[in-house]
């Protein structure tokens, strides 16, 4: 664990436990090429199996010893009210409420009349969406299907109804609570009787909610259920939201775990068309259960619970008998599958439970419960609705950490998603050839009038000129057709150092690391040279042994010689050590810290060219910059990670820029947060202080603000927009008034990483760096673009999408689209483009590192420095 990593190819990074992908996205396994993502492309509609109901005892906090409830919801209902189901020990009824998860949020300013932008070379490319050529014409009656008495299961339903499929017409679309149909009975309340299998007499009511039109936002979403439903031709299984084929599963045998191919899909009405977006996912599945871990754990009795919950809190889980996902949030180590709970007005323990419903028998009667809380309640009222799972009957999904750090692991599961583009498109291809050619599918298709495109769709895309690089005595080079410029070091100095250069630091080492030490400190002196940075003979500090403990007494010693820098040689990795070291620089002693692990030693002068260029970013100088025509701007980035010690809470980080055009240095703050918030509320104070800085630095507050705002889902859209952005705004006006200060003209943009949406070259390769695409598949109701900003030579590139929420800043869709490129050139741990604005990626890594090994907030003497890279 150091703050450089190996390996020419790769960012600058502090720690090689969680490295941020900057140069080339993570295959997939994280997000981008090939697992499960979440953005707002994805299907926001559950398809028709299994979507009103968990079928798992929900119970509440309330209850401690005897479990209430029924079956509590997994996923909300895609379109219209939810059913009501008791819930408590009261057997309450929940209001009904509408739901509407494909909601529609127009945030393109007023003003905007075009965003299509002109300059760049124009280019051709694909993209994964196939135009619905055809779409239902009529209007679509909705209904609300009670049954009397209640029937739990989707299927059962779905099979109950089934029996009066001829009354509905042509094409009707049931998912368990919602039907939508062609045909209107002649009643608004219609009231059929039906039979089981098992000889079971149903009431059925069916109430009419009202008419879809095709003018609708709901409509839409109609057309996605149409469209899953069609997928189940492909005898796709659900796996929380998105459809996977284990027909097609990949074993990796030799580390127990199957990777499930799969797609997600989405229907939306984009610039011109109503286009639907088919990306390839694959889902991990380990083919171990919970209770294998918790025999596995069981081995120190005295520990073993301890363990067992440290080994499952926060994983993911699936249960077979519903194939619904869930998040473990707590362990009961007080109750068994002996315990009962009410159901329909019975005591029934979740032995019999099972038995009777699934046919499941419960195995151990002696292992714990576990509870996740109701997701789509975790940030209402209702917060503490919670599931009980078994063990014994919850698949575990996703990797750990460990598995993570597997580079045998990685390597075999890249073979099969990291994709490269003329994959990708066959696989695209072949989807699109068998929901034609399957009967079903075409069945569900047809009965609706609906037909798809069988061709990937074309888009014009630009590619901007590369941008120029700046470095001391105004030398200037061009990043490239690749952006990257990492070879030019090698003859060019950096563009500001201190005059003294590096004359007063400490190096931290074990005695039996001293020959690798030298190597290390010949080599980044030769290498530091080269870019005119002058690093003096350090104060150094061998210790016996290279414990914990050890080298913070050894920084405790160096920190009152009031270093610049501090810098730990240390022989291997430990998340623990590197925590310590951090937290006792950053927090207790305001010193910048370097991390530098044994192995560096192997790569020579191009890892000691990285460390230096950090070192020189850690003391407050800059290594290049580039050419900026704007005066008096800032730009503004801000993310938030979690902490990872106390789920319940998280860091904000705000990273600023001071005038590139005059200083060429940052600033930056961090503060806490709620992990349940979509706003921030720390946000203003945070951009006050950069501005208080900016004025200091420059008598005066920057004439433009460009703030790009990170971390922000597609669900979290509307309240950012009503409720931060408006603020901000407000804020930023009464604070310049104060000053007699003209308002700035801001532009405050959302930035998103995950998106679904990928482009292709003819040639079947990935686009150029530069590549603006910002029509056709670009959404009407925004200002927004997408920005390939990085050179991809493995897998598929993905894409950056903008969202100009607010923008009174005077620049068109050219200057700010070639801005936002520029923005892409200044992250100071790679020599190259990164996938977001360096503000950003500097925001993200900062937070991370409080939220991850600090978990307080650093202090503000460092707020000019670049510590935490």
């Amino acid at each position: 664990m150091g703050d450089q990593e190996r390996g020419r190819r790769r960012p600058l990074n502090d720690s090689d436990i969680s490295p941020e992908s900057v140069q080339q996205p993570r295959p997939k396994i994280f997000r981008g090429d090939g697992f499960k993502s979440h953005d707002r492309d994805r299907s926001e509609a559950s398809s028709s199996r299994g979507t009103s109901r968990s079928h798992a005892p929900s119970t509440s906090h309330a209850a401690s010893t005897s479990y209430a409830a029924s079956a509590s919801r997994g996923s909300r209902d895609p379109v219209g009210p939810t059913s009501s189901h008791p819930s408590g020990p009261g057997g309450h009824k929940s209001d009904r409420r509408p739901i509407d998860r494909f909601e529609i949020v127009n945030t393109r300013p007023a003003d905007v009349v075009t965003k299509q932008g002109s300059d760049g070379k124009q280019i051709k490319l694909l993209s994964n969406y196939f135009r619905l050529n055809t779409k239902p014409q009529w209007r679509i009656v909705h209904y609300h299907v009670d049954f009397a008495p209640e029937i739990e299961l989707v299927r059962v339903r779905c099979g109950v109804l089934s029996e009066h499929a001829k009354s509905f017409g042509t094409g009707y679309l049931f998912d368990g609570n919602q039907l939508f149909t062609t045909k209107k009975f002649d009643e608004d309340v219609t009231v059929l009787q039906a039979t089981s299998k098992q000889g079971v007499n149903y009431t059925i009511t069916i109430k009419c909610v009202g008419y879809i039109s095709t003018a609708e936002p709901r409509f839409l979403q109609v057309l996605n259920l149409i469209l899953r439903r069609s997928m189940k031709g492909l005898n796709l299984e659900q796996v929380g939201r998105n459809l996977f084929d284990p027909h097609a599963r990949v074993s990796l045998g030799e580390f127990s775990i199957e990777l499930w191919p799969g797609y997600e899909t989405s229907i939306r009405q984009h610039e011109k068309d109503i286009l639907v977006c088919a990306e390839i996912t694959h889902k991990v599945m380990r083919r171990e259960t919970v209770y294998d871990i918790l025999r596995r754990t069981s081995s120190k009795p005295e520990r073993h619970q301890e363990e067992f919950r440290l080994n499952v809190l926060g994983l993911i889980v699936l249960t077979d008998y519903n194939n619904k996902t869930y998040r473990i949030n707590d362990v009961d180590f007080t109750q068994t599958p002996r315990a009962t709970f009410s159901c329909k007005g019975n005591d029934v323990s979740f032995i019999e439970y099972y038995l009777k419903k699934y046919n499941i028998r419960i195995r151990d009667h002696d292992q714990p419960l576990l509870i996740s809380k109701n997701r789509d309640k975790a940030q209402k009222s209702n917060a503490n609705e919670i599931v009980i799972l078994i063990p014994e009957l919850c698949r575990v999904t996703g990797l750990t950490d460990n598995m993570r750090s597997n580079n045998n692991l990685m390597r075999a599961m890249s073979n099969h998603t990291r994709m490269n583009p003329e994959r990708r498109i066959e696989r695209l291809k072949t989807f699109n050839r068998r929901l034609h050619t399957t009967a079903e599918s075409v069945k569900v298709l047809t009965d609706w009038n609906m037909k798809l495109d069988e061709k990937l769709i074309e888009v014009q895309g630009r590619v901007l000129l590369p941008q120029k690089i700046v470095f001391n005595d105004n030398a200037r080079i061009s990043a490239g057709d690749s952006a990257d410029w990492t070879r030019h070091f090698r003859n060019q100095r950096m563009l500001t150092t201190p005059r003294s250069g590096l004359d007063r630091w400490a190096v931290i080492a074990p005695k039996r690391c001293s020959s690798e030490l030298r190597t290390l400190l010949s080599n980044l002196n030769r290498a530091a040279m080269g870019m005119g940075f002058h690093i003096s003979c350090p104060r150094e500090v061998m210790i016996y042994d290279d414990r914990t403990s050890s080298y913070i007494q050894a920084l405790d010693d160096c920190a009152t010689k009031d270093p610049k820098l501090i810098l730990c040689f240390v022989p291997s990795d430990s998340p623990e050590r590197y925590s310590a070291i951090k937290k006792r620089g950053c927090v207790d002693r305001a010193v910048p810290t370097q991390v530098v692990t044994k192995r560096c030693n192997k790569n020579g002068l191009s890892v000691a060219t990285k460390i230096a260029i950090q070192i020189n970013c850690k003391i407050g100088y800059t290594p290049w910059m580039i050419e900026l025509p704007l005066s008096g701007l800032m730009t503004m980035g801000f993310d938030i990670a979690k902490c990872s010690s106390n789920r319940n809470k998280a860091y904000g980080a705000l990273v600023a820029s001071m005038d590139l055009q005059r200083n060429a240095t940052f600033f930056s703050t961090v503060a806490e947060c709620s992990a349940y918030d979509v706003l921030a509320n720390n946000l203003w104070p945070m951009i006050l202080k950069a501005l208080r800085q900016y004025q200091l630095e420059h008598q005066k507050l920057p004439n433009r603000i460009v703030f790009y705002r990170d971390g922000v889902s597609s669900g979290s859209l509307r309240q950012l927009f009503e409720y931060e952005v408006k603020d901000v705004v407000e804020k930023l006006n009464l604070e310049y008034k104060k000053v007699s200060s003209t308002p700035p003209m801001l532009a405050y943009i959302v930035v998103t990483k995950s998106s679904n949406t990928r482009f292709f070259l003819d040639n079947r390769s990935n686009p150029p760096p530069g590549t603006v695409v910002d029509d056709v598949v670009t959404l009407p109701e925004r200002y927004d673009f997408y920005l390939v900003s990085q050179t991809v030579r493995q897998g598929t590139v993905s894409p950056t999408n903008y969202n100009v929420l607010y923008s009174n800043i005077g620049l068109s869709p050219d200057k700010v689209q070639k801005l936002t490129y520029k923005m892409c050139h200044l992250y100071y741990n790679w020599s190259g483009t990164t996938r977001v604005p360096a503000v950003c990626q500097y925001a993200k890594k900062l937070a991370t590192l409080v939220g991850s090994h600090l978990h307080a907030i650093p202090q503000n003497a460092l707020e000019k420095k670049f510590y935490y890279l």
